[in-house]
C-alpha cells in the first residue's frame, strides 16, 4: 500500500504542544509483502537509516506483526528541523502498513499528537492525548489567504535537545499570557483581517530555546520587519516561520535569504501553502 502525508509546523508561537498546521512538503511510504525485510529510501534521510531500525520500518513491523515486507520511503521533509518529519513518517508508515488507526500509531511512536494530526487531516488542527479517549484531534478554521515563509537552516536541532532547555515550571503570568495569545492566534488564523502580531508571542518555550540558536530572535524580527504578519519557531526548530499573505510573501522570503547570507547561516527559504488534504492512500 502507498501513503503520502504532509509536513507540519507545530506550536505557532503560543500553541505549545497543542496546535499545528500542515504544509505542502511530503513524505511517501510504500509497503509491500516480501520474502524478507528490505528497505530503500530517497530524499531527506536517503541511505542514512536503511535497516530494520528505520522509524518507518519499526512502525510497519509493529502494525503488520512481522518483518516480511519491503518498504520504500521518499521524503521532501528536512529532518530534525521542526517540520514534523518523524510524525509524518510514522503516520505514513502506519497507513501504508494498513493500520486501522494510523493517527494513534503515529502518536504512540512519535509522541506529538498535534504534528501527527496535522499530517493526518491537513489544515490547522488542535490535538491532545487523553487517558480516557486516546488521541483527540479537531480541525480549526484556516484562512485561505495565509502563506508560510519557512527558513530552514542546514543545522539540525533534535526535539530532545530542544526539550532539555525548557524549565520544569513556568510563572503563572506566563501561562496566562500564552492562553490569551493562543485565543487571539486561533481567531487570526481563521481570518487574516483580525490577526494581531502579539498573538504569536510566546513565553513557554521560545525564550528558553534562544540559547540553542543565537540568531533566532534577530531572524524572527527580520521576518516581521519585511512584512510578515507574525513569526515564530517552527516546532522545536531549527526552522523559523513567517506568516504571510500572497502580497508579502516575496519580500519576506527575500529578506530571509539576505539574513542567512549576511549572518553566514547555511540554509534554504521556502514559501509554502497549507496542505488541505492530509493523508492520501492507495
Amino acid at each position: 500500500m502507498f501513503a503520502r502525508v504532509p509536513a507540519s509546523s507545530a506550536n505557532l508561537g503560543p500553541g505549545f504542544d497543542a496546535i499545528a498546521v500542515a504544509l505542502e512538503l511530503y513524505v511517501e511510504v510504500t509497503v509491500a509483502p516480501a520474502d524478507a525485510f528490505a528497505i530503500t529510501s530517497e530524499g531527506f534521510g536517503e541511505g542514512l537509516f536503511d535497516n530494520e531500525h528505520h522509524l518507518g520500518a519499526v512502525v510497519a513491523a509493529h502494525v503488520l506483526g512481522h518483518s516480511d515486507f519491503s518498504i520504500h520511503v521518499a521524503s521532501e521533509i528536512p529532518l530534525s528541523r521542526g517540520l514534523g518529519s518523524s510524525a509524518a513518517l510514522a503516520l505514513a508508515a502506519a497507513a501504508a502498513a494498513g493500520a486501522p488507526d494510523p493517527l494513534a500509531v503515529a502518536t504512540q511512536f512519535d509522541g506529538h499528537a498535534e504534528n501527527a494530526a496535522a499530517s493526518m487531516f491537513g489544515g490547522l488542527v488542535v490535538a491532545s492525548v487523553s487517558e480516557r479517549s486516546g488521541v483527540i484531534a479537531r480541525q480549526l478554521s484556516l484562512d485561505d489567504a495565509w502563506r508560510f515563509v519557512v527558513v530552514v537552516p542546514d543545522q539540525e536541532l533534535s526535539t530532545a535537545d530542544a526539550r532539555r532547555v525548557l524549565p520544569e515550571r513556568v510563572a503563572f503570568a506566563d501561562a496566562v499570557h500564552n492562553l490569551n495569545a493562543l485565543g487571539l492566534l486561533i481567531a487570526g488564523m481563521a481570518d487574516h483581517r483580525v490577526f494581531v502580531d502579539v498573538s504569536m508571542d510566546d513565553r513557554l518555550h521560545q525564550p528558553y530555546r534562544e540559547e540553542l540558536l543565537p540568531y533566532a530572535s534577530s531572524l524572527l524580527a527580520t521576518l516581521r520587519g519585511a512584512g510578515a504578519a507574525g513569526s515564530c519557531w517552527s516546532g522545536a526548530g531549527s526552522s523559523m516561520l513567517g506568516l504571510v499573505t500572497e502580497s508579502s510573501a516575496a519580500s519576506v522570503a527575500e529578506a530571509a535569504k539576505r539574513f542567512l547570507t549576511n549572518h553566514g547561516v547555511a540554509g534554504t527559504v521556502l514559501t509554502l501553502r497549507a496542505d488541505r488534504t492530509g493523508l492520501v492512500t492507495r
